[in-house]
């Protein structure tokens, strides 16, 4: 099913703007701002949205205002408001199990420990629906130190030296949206994943 919908999943407001678990945001704020299109607040689809492209090649954003851990209630009432299927989603979330510089397309899968997805699923009844996961990098390298750091590290912000990564993978982001919606999931995923984002380019 041809791709109608992307949403990035954050957590409203100033305060976690710009932080590691907003990358999703971020990258859906970069793809309507490349086509002028701003991000309205809909307060029936409990998120901000926006239209980009045109004909075929129209999309709709959101950027689910509701907390992370209720994502699936934004979703949920998006799908249904525009009449859309799961499979014609796709999800942009951040994942700290994936070094900073690197992609993963998916076109369905479980939640791995993430909020935002585990409310989708559980509104959706589905893990059914394509994820691009973005790196965020982990915390630590052992698994007691990663488990008390997690939360101080996808809230806190990237560094002045993560920066110029981060900006090569939003361009990377934005750049495999028209990718999928021409080539199919498969073929981009081929592209997506392959990435290195934390290599500077030659």
């Amino acid at each position: 099913m041809e791709l109608q919908l992307v949403v990035g999943l954050g957590n409203p407001g100033d305060k976690y703007g710009l932080t590691r678990h907003n990358i999703g945001f971020m990258a859906v704020e970069q793809l309507a701002g490349a086509a002028g299109a701003p991000l309205k607040s809909q307060a029936k689809l409990q998120g901000l949205t926006a239209e980009i492209g045109s004909g075929a090649g129209r999309l709709r954003l959101l950027m689910p205002q509701t907390y992370m851990n209720e994502s699936g209630r934004s979703v949920r009432s998006t799908l249904d408001w525009y009449r859309l299927e799961a499979a014609a989603m796709l999800v942009l979330v951040d994942d700290m199990d994936l070094p900073l510089g690197r992609l993963r397309l998916r076109m369905a899968g479980g939640a791995g420990g993430h909020n935002g997805l585990k409310s989708i699923i559980q509104h959706l009844g589905s893990e059914q629906f394509a994820r691009l996961r973005i790196g965020i990098g982990p915390p630590a390298g052992q698994p007691q130190e990663r488990r008390e750091r997690t939360i101080g590290h996808v809230l806190g912000r990237f560094s002045s030296e993560e920066h110029p990564v981060v900006q090569r993978v939003l361009n990377q982001v934005c750049a495999g949206i028209p990718l999928i919606q021409r080539l199919g999931h498969e073929k981009a995923a081929n592209q997506l994943n392959s990435f290195q984002g934390a290599e500077a380019p030659s």
